[in-house]
């Protein structure tokens, strides 16, 4: 059986994701961060950015929304879960990383503002 071909809409939907990630890489290599990695999918879930300044790595999780409020409202308990698992498998994966403060940020982007960046924005809770 032939897999459907996504939708306009879906891919759409891709796109203004892949700009609003791009987006938030600058905003946060504006502020000194050196993104890491971009979109890396893991079999426990899937990291919009992974960045670091110092001695502290972040796994980012990038919210494009018309407003502020709704794409900080948009990450829901369950995938904040999924984001950290992926965190460790990342991170079993390279001990480079393994004396790294960890952290998860959240960037916020909406049209026509600067984004938002709320560091530490949850804490695994396994």
């Amino acid at each position: 059986m032939r897999e459907r071909p996504p939708s306009r809409r879906h891919i759409e939907a891709q796109r203004r994701g892949r700009l609003a990630e791009t987006i938030a890489a600058w905003r946060l290599r504006l502020a000194g961060w050196r993104i890491v990695a971009r979109d890396v999918r893991l079999p426990a879930g899937q990291i919009d950015l992974i960045a670091k300044r110092g001695r502290v790595l972040a796994f980012v999780e990038v919210k494009a929304r018309a407003a502020f409020d709704d794409a900080a409202e948009s990450l829901h308990p369950a995938q904040a879960m999924r984001i950290a698992r992926a965190a460790e498998q990342f991170c079993a994966k390279r001990p480079n990383f393994a004396a790294f403060e960890r952290r998860f940020d959240l960037v916020l982007v909406a049209p026509g503002q600067w984004p938002r960046h709320i560091q530490d924005a949850w804490h695994d809770r396994r």
